[in-house]
């Protein structure tokens, strides 16, 4: 009997982990507040944005960059500090927290393989793309993607032997890359990757199963959701569209059948009347001006599930949500930034905010 078993996650995490938990726990706690976002509202210029954002966590974070600032670079050096935060931690923790973490990149992977496979079909240059990549995505043959034409060529020359090869095998029977194929790749490897780092979790046991259960479950529903939208008016058949669900959410299995044979939004909207949970997601959507959209409803969402992995201690799902919140901390941030570079301030606080009962 291992000593975990026998004393409990609490007497035995500490060891290892306690102090990248801990942490992560001081940036949690870094967060920005209502008033600090009611603050970022009020400025006139994006110096006024860099001159506030110096009194936050975010320190001087851009203080080498010269007037007048870009909402790129904003946008870049947001993303470059919560990279190095992360490195910050692989760099130093040992297994089970490392193999956690490296799962953690492999969706990032997946979507900078897609980014340059849709680039370089629509002959965009190699050099122009590699710098748009996610950084947390990077590997080393991801520059060699140009030389697949077909997706046996993608898993033999390029991805076989990185972390996506065992997700890339289940995608050789697409004879070649076009729009439709890429996007079920795409999807399909996001299928592998979520079961596999699902059954990761569980193996892990304890709170990290329990709290990334929750997490995965929401991310599996939402791509399933997504898959179905967004198929309507494609040349994706319903069995197709059916291989492509991820089988470890809410949905499993009878949401995603019912799914699977839905015809139109309408219809969606039916099904997720049988899950009360996400019927939020649907609620005050609209197309017209300073309506939300789903993927907005879906973001705030995703804050509301991440922010619950700070009510349990012992456990890796802190170290997940931590980056989904500093990712939507940055968007919102972008967001006001470019408000206020466009001077178009009527939708200025569409943001979603982030812990905000507990400020």
């Amino acid at each position: 009997m291992t000593d975990e078993l026998m004393w409990g996650a609490e007497y035995t995490f500490n060891v290892d982990h306690g102090y990248f938990e801990a942490l992560v726990r001081g940036w949690r706690s870094g967060i920005l507040t209502t008033d600090d976002y009611y603050n970022l509202c009020q400025c006139e210029s994006l110096d006024d944005l860099k001159l506030h954002l110096q009194s936050t966590d975010y320190g001087n974070f851009l203080q080498n960059e010269k007037s007048p600032l870009a909402v790129s670079v904003i946008d870049d050096k947001l993303k470059q500090k919560m990279v190095s935060e992360f490195h910050h931690i692989r760099k130093q923790c040992v297994e089970p927290l490392a193999t956690f973490l490296d799962f953690m990149t492999y969706g990032y992977m997946i979507d900078n393989v897609i980014f340059l496979l849709t680039g370089t079909r629509h002959k965009r240059d190699m050099n122009e793309l590699l710098p748009k990549c996610h950084p947390l995505g990077m590997f080393e043959e991801i520059g060699v993607l140009t030389i697949a034409h077909t997706p046996a060529e993608l898993y033999n020359s390029v991805l076989k032997d990185t972390p996506l090869g065992p997700f890339m095998a289940k995608c050789m029977k697409a004879p070649d890359l076009d729009e439709l194929n890429i996007e079920i790749i795409r999807n399909t490897l996001y299928k592998e990757y979520l079961e596999a780092f699902y059954g990761f979790c569980m193996t892990i046991g304890g709170g990290t199963a329990e709290t990334m259960r929750t997490i995965l479950q929401f991310e599996a529903d939402r791509r399933a959701l997504n898959i179905t939208i967004n198929s309507f008016g494609t040349e994706l058949s319903k069995e197709d569209r059916g291989k492509l669900y991820p089988r470890i959410g809410s949905f499993f299995p009878e949401g995603l059948f019912m799914l699977k044979n839905c015809e139109e939004v309408e219809d969606v909207q039916r099904v997720i009347s049988y899950y009360p949970e996400y019927e939020c997601l649907f609620e005050n959507v609209g197309d017209d001006v300073g309506d939300k959209t789903f993927e907005d409803k879906c973001f705030e969402y995703e804050v509301k599930v991440n922010e619950a992995s700070f009510e349990q201690q012992f456990h890796f799902g802190i170290f997940y949500s931590i980056i989904k919140l500093k990712e939507q901390e940055a968007r919102n941030i972008v967001w006001i930034s470019e408000c206020i570079a466009q001077n178009h301030k009527a939708k200025i606080d569409n943001y979603v905010p982030i812990f905000a009962e507990k400020h």
